[in-house]
């Protein structure tokens, strides 16, 4: 159905896609893995007609079913694409919030599509795009019609994205990490989704993704891609089993998986009162633990509550409870893994710990001030305008004026950040540039830098890895290790990523619904969970 050959494409001269060749095949799911900047997105923009008008073709065409949709030196036929997308090709997007008109009520949004490209009269409209919405897994259809993006839970506004994309029937379905953003019960629950559209309609589907779990699941086949170009392409199974280029099995190697021994720092820390042997009780050991290892939080019946329709907390409207009767510790030097669905209380709870919000009862004990935390999304989170240098020093300005005892020179600032720019393992030129001559990587490794110079002994770490593809992951959770280690930090991990916290937590606790319905050791979760709720999403990892 679609052929891609020989294509190149180039901004200002410089080549992004070099000589890709691809097909895909009626009823086919052709995975597309790499790194981030490998051209994979590039390479489906382009195929769409949706990329920049900066992009130069500079070698090859696209064709659908014989038709010439792009080649080299000859612009975009708009007139030509109008025909094809949306009614024999569309695209899930990444990011459902930023593709989804904010103004515009969602069910709108999706009539635009068959007003566009069909006859049908309103009231026709209406009723095809609510069958669409419950073919796609939605409930309470006529509510999520009328309701707003930001009104729906991320797996909601995918699902809409979703229904948008195959409303038409089109013969080709794009999605670009449709499941990045999601929990792993949501993230499988839209994979089962993309897969059974695909078996019920016999299209194509092109799966771009940095998750090779994900590839390895529900593509056919599957092409690597770095550096722009196609270094591999196969039946799924020989790619994962027997990889024959380097960078393929490197990136296969780089996916945390449970198969891997897991390292633990608590372990070598305190290895004769914190080892744990799999089949032990959760609790059986619990009173040894404490013996001699001091706790850097305690967390007693703590409930934290928003007022009602309004996530701000200092609001007059009546409470409502997101997080009740949590109680744990977090010793000094260990990682416990925070995990659960969207929506279950998890970044509340630790905003509670950061003090961020004074709505709650209960107690939290610290024994470290100003806790800190690793945002998810470092791109959002450092300020675009300043250098790398300020944001490195802007922490400990900030501490110098909440406590006069802890002022420094600005000599002594600006030695501190060189001193931590070495210590996430950047070079001293990145201490001029600005965040967005960074790569995705060496902007978390920043955050990371921010969030430890001013030595505050508990981080909470809120999905720290799960924008990064999985080289650049697995090195950002290898700099969160060796530094723990050096600093004996204390990690609160959040992640929907069962396998990623296997590998960084010493213990995991699982939050279902505002309450912790489990905690233990992190090889006695994993092997004997008690929780049906825990061997659910065990199961959906």
């Amino acid at each position: 159905m679609i052929k891609i050959e020989n294509l190149s494409v180039a901004f200002e001269g410089t080549e992004v896609v070099k000589n890709v060749t691809l097909e895909l095949k009626d009823g086919e799911i052709l995975g597309v893995v790499g790194e981030s900047g490998s051209g994979k997105s590039v390479t489906a923009l382009t195929m769409m007609g949706l990329v920049s008008e900066t992009a130069q073709i500079t070698s090859g065409r696209i064709l659908f079913d014989d038709v010439v949709l792009r080649e080299a030196g000859k612009p975009l036929d708009k007139a030509l694409y109008r025909k094809y997308q949306g009614a024999e090709m569309s695209m899930v997007f990444q990011e459902p919030m930023t593709s989804l008109n904010p103004t515009l009520r969602v069910g709108k949004q999706v009539e635009e599509m068959l007003r566009l490209h069909t006859d049908l009269t309103g009231e026709e409209i209406r009723t095809r795009v609510l069958e669409t919405f419950e073919a796609v897994g939605l409930k309470k259809v006529k509510e999520v019609y009328a309701s707003y993006p930001h009104q729906l839970s991320g797996g909601m506004r995918q699902r809409v994205m979703i229904a948008m994309a195959v409303i038409l029937h089109p013969d080709l379905i794009v999605a670009d990490e449709p499941t990045t953003a999601l929990d792993v019960t949501i993230q499988n629950q839209i994979m089962e989704l993309l897969r059974e559209i695909n078996e019920k309609e016999q299209n194509a589907m092109l799966f771009i993704t940095h998750d090779l779990n994900l590839a390895r699941r529900i593509c056919h086949r599957v092409a690597v891609m770095k550096d722009g170009c196609v270094v591999e392409q196969g039946r799924t199974a020989d790619i994962f089993e027997h990889p024959k280029e380097e960078y393929t099995r490197k990136l296969i190697e780089a996916v945390p998986s449970r198969l891997k021994k897991r390292v633990s720092v608590m372990e070598r820390l305190y290895p004769e009162r914190y080892g744990e042997k799999p089949g032990e009780k959760n609790e059986e050991n619990s009173e040894e633990r404490e013996k001699g290892i001091p706790k850097i939080a305690a967390v007693r019946d703590l409930s934290v509550y928003y007022r009602d329709g309004n996530r701000n907390p200092f609001s007059k409207k009546k409470q409502h409870c997101v997080v009740e009767g949590a109680s744990f510790d977090i010793y000094k030097g260990e990682s416990l893994g925070l995990v659960g669905e969207s929506g279950c209380g998890k970044t509340s709870l630790s905003k509670a710990i950061l003090g961020m919000n004074p709505l709650i009862s209960g107690e939290i004990k610290l024994e470290t001030i100003r806790p800190q935390m690793i945002f998810q999304d470092p791109y959002s989170s450092l300020n675009p305008t300043k250098t790398i240098g300020w944001l490195l020093e802007e922490p400990l300005r900030a501490v110098g004026k909440l406590d006069e005892s802890l002022a420094m020179t600005a000599e002594d600032r600006r030695a501190a950040a060189y001193d931590m720019l070495h210590k996430v393992g950047l070079e001293d030129k990145y201490f001029g540039r600005k965040p967005s001559q960074l790569s995705g990587g060496q902007r978390q490794r920043i955050s990371i830098g921010q969030a430890l110079i001013t030595g505050p002994g508990l981080i909470v770490a809120d999905e720290p890895v799960s924008a990064l593809d999985v080289t650049i992951q697995a090195q950002i959770m290898e700099l969160m290790q060796k530094l723990q280690e050096e600093m004996q930090l204390s990690y609160l991990f959040i992640s929907h990523d069962i396998n990623v916290v296997y590998k960084m937590c010493d213990r995991i606790m699982v939050m279902k619904e505002g309450k912790i319905v489990e905690i233990g050791g992190t090889e006695e979760i994993f092997s004997n969970p008690r929780q049906e709720y825990t061997k659910t999403l065990l199961k959906n990892s």
